[in-house]
């Protein structure tokens, strides 16, 4: 049986960068650069998710509008479309959903609220996990 979304933030925790649509792109990548992350979440009223602003949306936000970018509110560059999953969303529906929608990064919810983000190397390291204590309960079965 899959591990859930619940077992990876119980691993890595449920911090979450976040930052409101008002913010500049400037200050959205300046928050990405210092906390070494692809994406912050966007929030609005009661930290409910209005988008996410990721690494792919500011390449792209720099290559239409150039330097004035920077200037923009997150929210004119951001995905708005956010795809979501909870504690018990399984690591194989996650890595489906991630594969088939191209995201590296998911944010979890629990009653519309806000409560951890998953990305793709969460994900990664808890299928290597799951196949190396798959590999030892063969080994403990052949050894007898």
């Amino acid at each position: 049986m899959s591990a859930t979304v619940r077992t990876i933030l119980g691993e890595k925790g449920r911090n979450v960068i976040t930052v409101g649509p008002t913010v500049s792109v400037a200050d959205a990548a300046r928050v990405l650069y210092h906390n070494k992350i692809g994406a912050v979440v966007v929030v609005g009223m009661e930290n409910r998710i209005v988008g996410i602003f990721t690494e792919r949306d500011l390449a792209t936000a720099i290559g239409k509008h150039g330097s004035e970018a920077m200037d923009l509110p997150v929210s004119k560059l951001m995905t708005a479309n956010v795809f979501r999953c909870t504690e018990d969303t399984t690591v194989n529906q996650l890595m489906e959903m991630m594969s088939s929608k191209r995201f590296r990064h998911v944010p979890v919810e629990n009653a519309g609220k806000l409560i951890g983000i998953v990305s793709i190397g969460d994900v990664v390291k808890q299928r290597i996990r799951e196949v190396e204590l798959e590999a030892e309960h063969i080994k403990a079965y052949i050894a007898g």
